[in-house]
């Protein structure tokens, strides 16, 4: 079970970045739709699958296909809107993030339940139908023509590498700890990936990352926002989940349905950010996203075993679902907005894995520091105390993201609205 998660999040995780700029080289639209395409085959497959092994090995397939798919979508709205109507545009990509985590937790459990696990795979087969017969007819093709030639296969190895890497120690970090030799030799091993990466980039005429996008401060900070939003979103959601099934006895199903709300609040705030980022800017929106995110994990800190849903969940999901929209909009304004065209896909890829780093680091952060405080018990006291003192990490964590955002990003306000491109 832990090897159908890990494999597709080592495989999205790993190739995000190659995947950006694999669509920034061959055509955003020929990227998306044929990532599409693999993945509708995978899903299937998946649906399909008459073995354990098989399964993880389509769910491979379905991560190397999410990691095109993300960036090139993204890049392709970064290419066709400007000014504005981008951050619109990014603040109803995030909406539709969050209205997919809320379909997620409402129909995930059911399907599940009554039609069976395979259900959760084959409904991804028309909806990716649907966007295949509906992408000619509405998105422009677009690429970096005469950026750069030729393909830095060395720069693509060695980071393609570090990060599969790091994302497969921090799976692991739950079930091992942050001390086994199996979780210091993969961190060793990222380090030095990464320092042969650096190496690379730094001589060849065609890198794959030119090292000088990361002198602006605003791509910088944007992505460590983003970086801290995933661990939060994901380190919350745990720990809400846990203490919820395991302490106050709740269904999956009935779970979904009391924590919607805060998916909700996600979809309208990020709704609304894109429309208001151009005039609070991006810093101001992420200080005060992570303060709310961070204000929802304090109130979830005095949970307590015979807990109950209106004094114990309510408040802090109100608090934490209007950070998610604002965070994740005000990461991507401030990371993506002065980034050339040529390099959107690069971007977009960049932007995508530092929130899904920053999930595998939430969830390996929050589960041990609850384990490390539960011990071996698994008492209802003994397990509420371990998931408060999560909680309290996720506090840290928000006030570390608060505080790097008001010191790297600016605040610059996002100029008038520019005239918008589109067509096929």
């Amino acid at each position: 079970m832990q090897w159908v998660m890990s494999a597709y999040m080592l495989a999205l995780g790993g190739l995000l970045l190659l995947g950006g700029r694999v669509s920034d080289l061959l055509g955003r639209r020929r990227l998306f739709m044929a990532s599409t395409a693999a993945f509708l085959v995978a899903s299937l497959a998946c649906g399909l699958s008459g073995n354990p092994g098989f399964l993880i090995g389509a769910r491979v397939v379905q991560g190397i296909a999410a990691a095109v798919l993300t960036p090139s979508a993204l890049s392709i709205l970064m290419t066709t809107f400007e000014g504005n109507e981008r951050n619109r545009a990014l603040g109803l990509w995030s909406a539709m993030g969050a209205g997919g985590a809320t379909a997620a937790l409402l129909v995930g459990g059911p399907l599940a339940d009554w039609p069976g696990w395979r259900w959760v795979f084959f409904i991804n087969v028309p909806i990716c139908a649907m966007i295949l017969g509906l992408s000619p007819f509405t998105l422009r093709e677009s690429r970096a023509i005469g950026s750069r030639g030729g393909f830095d296969l060395g720069g693509a190895v060695t980071i393609t590498a570090a990060l599969v890497a790091f994302v497969l120690a921090i799976t692991e970090v739950p079930s091992v700890g942050w001390a086994h030799p199996k979780t210091l030799g993969l961190l060793g091993a990222t380090l030095g990936l990464l320092g042969a990466f650096v190496l690379i980039e730094r001589r060849v005429n065609n890198p794959l990352v030119p090292l000088a996008i990361f002198r602006s401060r605003s791509f910088v900070g944007g992505n460590l926002t983003m970086l801290f939003a995933g661990a939060l979103v994901f380190g919350m959601a745990l720990l809400v989940s846990l203490y919820a099934q395991k302490v106050l006895g709740y269904s999956p199903l009935v779970f979904g349905l009391g924590t919607m709300i805060y998916a909700i609040l996600s979809i309208v705030s990020s709704t609304l950010t894109g429309k208001w980022i151009g005039r609070a800017g991006a810093r101001a929106i992420a200080v005060i996203a992570m303060l709310l995110m961070g204000a929802g994990c304090a109130l979830f800190t005095f949970i307590v075993p015979e807990g109950t849903y209106l004094a114990h969940l309510l408040p802090g999901l109100i608090a934490f679902g209007p950070g998610i929209g604002m965070a994740a909009v005000a990461g991507s304004v401030a990371a993506l907005s002065k980034v050339k065209e040529a390099d959107a896909g690069l971007a977009s890829g960049i932007n995508s894995a530092m929130f899904q780093i920053g999930a595998a680091l939430g969830v390996a952060i929050t589960a041990t520091v609850a384990v490390s405080m539960t011990g071996t018990s698994d008492t209802p006291a003994a397990l509420t105390a371990g998931y408060a003192a999560g909680f309290w990490a996720c506090v840290i964590i928000a006030a570390t993201g608060a505080t790097l955002a008001l010191l790297l990003l600016s605040r610059d306000r996002t100029p008038a609205p520019a005239p918008v491109h589109v067509g096929v």
